[in-house]
Parts: structure tokens; C-alpha cells; sequence
């Protein structure tokens, strides 16, 4: 059986360590952790309405008992029809939702799991990394995060889906929102409901990254504040990143430094290479200065709350831009169908690709079924990579007309606030 991806809070870790040793039948969401530790953290599922341990409340009985329920019910809605398109939200992980951090509600087991340990100094919090296509936000964002969680190509609006990476250090715990590119002629329903994202993502946000790049005549940026953060530009710090400093001379950074010190209303500009790492301390640094002091959201080995079938979509769709060219790869939309778990055999993957138009099916395919397989077996690698286990991929494609303009199929396929986890 699949296990189920929700959003869940932390002050969960208490219902999760009882029903782990109470129960076998318990389902559990699965966070990414950083490849260098285990594959998978998994913390009970909490439904909407449920509520955290309190001894002064609830007895651990009662909770148990409450627990035990709330899997049943989550057992029992597995058994309707996954392809049947419903208002059931439990299927859903939310892309806005803040977990709760109240130290009240955390016990020893909850703090241990979070490994957080210095509550005076400690700081936690949310940054939308903003900016037009194509300037760098993913590529900055893999790399404050030390690993690759968004897809990065050369073509522009690669980024459909606001991602959420998290840093984590001893004394730090920043959650990255890097969203799609900021576009003023909106062509499609997706566009504008992408947009809707970017401009979501400053619900939650403490402070704001703004990437511009550095090769390119310096330009006002009010338009991208306005579509990423609206009402909020006035109260929330924001930084000016001037990326791609490493492809101009140093003459003509300083005067790109000194018009946008001059003509935009930020606290600071910092000048960067983010394909090569350079100056990301000096964004850390700001924005370790701006963050309040706090417990951590999330474990502190985790880099994503995101299912691992929506990376598999992502590293899918990315090679798809990798390896078509012109309209195609901006009309392709990638949803795993199937994800088992296999423990004697590879992991079965069954991945659908939804194109437009028949030209455009018959362009994925290409003759003989060559060009599938090409896309199947690089998407395969990195996969296996990313999962650090062997893949049986299976990769088909489907038609359906206009699925930019269908509001409904959008939202299920993720682009209404929140990504589809079963």
C-alpha cells in the first residue's frame, strides 16, 4: 500500500511515536531528507481540526484512541477511486499552510526529532525568492539548500510550482519558497493561477529575496514586487540579489550596485554568482538578521516537505525542457500515476505525460518510440540519484486538449495552492 503525503506540524511527534509503537496499520506522510541521511521521515498525518497532546486537555488514552481512529478513516478513503477528480482535500498537500511551532505543545520526543536544542538564540523562518524567468532563483536556491530540489534549464519558466527547500544549521533554520518567474502577459489559465502562487507565497514570508540579473540593463523592480508580495512590499525587509556576476566585469558590477542602491526601495543589494556558489554566505548572513528568534518548522535533516512523487514529476518535466524544443515542453504537464514500493524488486514508477495536441504526442514519441525512451531513461537516472534506489520507470504520453485553460484540471494537477500527494 502507498503511503499518504499530507501537510503535518511538528507538535505532532508525540501522536506519531504512540501510534508507530500501537499500531501497524498506521499511515504515514513522507518528508525528503538531505541524501546524505535516511531516505524518508515520516510523522503522522494531521487531518484538519485535530489536536496536539495536551495533559491538561486530553489523556494519552484518549489520544491513542483519537489516533487509531483518524487512521481508520484515512485507511478507509484509500479504497475510493484515485483517478475520480473530488473536493476531498485529504488528498492534498497545502503549499500555504505554516506549521505550528508552539514550544507549549512540544515534549522531549517532539524537541529531539526537531533537534533543537538552544531555544534563546536560535532563529526560523520564511523567504519568498522572487524574481523574473530565467534570473537564477532555483539555481540559488539548490544551492543555499546543498542539494538540487528545483529543475533548472535554460529555457525560461521552467518553475510551474512554488518549491519549498529548507536550510538548516545549528542555529538556523531558513524555508525557501522559490517560485515561478514573475510575467506580465499572461497567456494561458495556468499562468495567471502561477502567479497566484508567487504572490501567496509572502503570506508566510518573514523577509524577501529579489533576483535580478546582472548581465541585463539594470530595470525597476516594483513590478516584480507588486505580483510577488502586493500589500506586503512596505513591511517585509526585502534584499536585492544581483546575480550572474560572474559572467560581467567587476567595473560594471559596481555601477549596477550603485543604480540599484539608487533606484530601488530595498534594504540592501548583494552581488552574486549563484551557479558557483559565490556570495550565498553573504545572503544567509542578511537573512539570519531579519528571521525571528524561534524553535525550528521542520527536523533539521529534512530539505522539503514535498512529496518524493512530485521531485519524480519535476525531474521528468525537466528533461522534457532539456530535450524538446519551441512550444513542447510548455505544454507538457508530468503526474506520477503509480508509486509502489517494492521491497525485493526496484520501485515501480508509472508516469503520464499530458500534452495538448496529437502533433505534440507524436513529437514526445518520436519515430519508433525513440525519443521516449531517450527522455525515460535520463529522467530513469537522476531519479535513481535523487531516491538513491533502483527505478523501474514507466513513462506514457496522453492528450488532453486545452489543459492550460481548465481551471479543474489545474487544481488537481496542482496548481491551485497545493500538490496533489496520493
Amino acid at each position: 500500500m502507498e503511503l499518504l503525503a499530507l501537510h503535518i506540524s511538528p507538535t505532532l511527534a508525540r501522536e506519531c511515536f504512540l501510534t508507530a509503537s500501537n499500531s501497524k496499520s498506521c499511515v504515514f506522510p513522507r518528508y525528503v531528507r538531505n541524501r546524505h541521511g535516511k531516505s524518508r521521515f515520516r510523522f503522522q498525518a494531521r487531518k484538519g481540526g485535530s489536536r496536539s497532546w495536551n495533559p491538561n486537555k486530553i489523556s494519552r488514552i484518549d489520544l491513542i484512541q483519537q489516533v487509531l481512529e483518524r487512521n481508520n478513516l484515512i485507511e478507509d478513503s484509500q479504497e475510493e477511486d484515485e483517478d475520480e477528480i473530488s473536493g476531498d482535500d485529504s488528498s492534498f498537500l497545502s503549499l500555504s499552510e505554516k506549521p505550528d511551532r508552539n514550544m507549549a505543545l512540544l515534549d522531549e520526543y517532539a524537541l529531539e526529532e526537531l533537534d533543537f536544542t538552544s531555544p534563546t538564540n536560535h532563529r526560523s523562518g520564511y523567504v519568498a525568492v522572487l524574481g523574473k524567468p530565467n534570473v537564477g532563483k532555483s539555481t540559488l536556491a539548490n544551492q543555499m539548500i546543498g542539494q538540487k530540489l528545483s529543475i533548472v534549464t535554460d529555457k525560461p519558466q521552467t518553475t510551474r510550482h512554488r518549491v519549498l527547500g529548507i536550510c538548516s544549521g545549528p542555529e538556523y533554520q531558513m524555508i525557501l519558497y522559490d517560485t515561478p518567474g514573475v510575467i506580465e502577459k499572461k497567456m494561458h489559465k495556468l499562468d495567471s493561477m502561477m502567479m497566484k502562487n508567487v504572490r501567496s507565497a509572502a503570506l508566510n514570508a518573514d523577509c524577501v529575496l529579489v533576483i535580478v540579473d546582472a548581465c541585463k540593463v539594470p530595470e525597476n523592480i516594483n513590478e516584480v514586487l507588486e505580483e510577488g508580495v502586493g500589500d506586503f512590499k512596505c513591511t517585509l525587509p526585502t534584499l536585492l540579489v544581483l546575480n550572474k556576476k560572474d559572467l560581467i566585469k567587476p567595473g560594471e558590477i559596481a555601477k549596477k550596485l550603485e543604480w540599484y542602491e539608487k533606484f530601488t526601495d530595498v534594504d540592501e543589494v548583494i552581488p552574486v554568482s549563484a551557479k558557483y556558489g559565490h556570495g550565498v554566505d553573504d545572503i544567509k548572513d542578511w537573512i539570519l538578521s531579519k528571521l525571528p528568534t524561534g524553535p525550528p518548522y521542520y527536523p533539521k535533516d529534512i530539505v522539503s516537505e514535498h512529496p518524493e512523487r512530485f521531485f519524480v514529476s519535476e525531474i521528468v518535466r525537466e528533461k522534457i525542457f532539456m530535450q524538446y524544443r519551441n512550444e513542447v515542453p510548455y505544454a507538457c504537464q508530468v503526474n506520477v500515476v503509480s508509486y509502489k514500493t517494492r521491497p525485493n524488486a526496484k520501485e515501480f514508477i508509472q508516469v503520464e505525460i499530458v500534452v495538448e495536441k496529437d502533433s505534440q504526442k507524436i513529437i514526445l514519441i518520436g519515430k519508433g518510440g525513440k525519443a521516449l525512451k531517450t527522455l525515460a531513461t535520463a529522467a530513469r537516472l537522476d531519479i535513481e540519484d535523487f531516491l538513491q534506489k533502483k527505478v523501474f520507470l514507466e513513462v506514457e504520453v496522453k492528450v488532453k486538449e486545452n489543459w492550460r485553460q481548465d481551471e479543474g484540471l489545474l487544481r488537481y494537477y496542482g496548481y491551485g495552492g497545493q500538490i496533489r500527494a496520493l
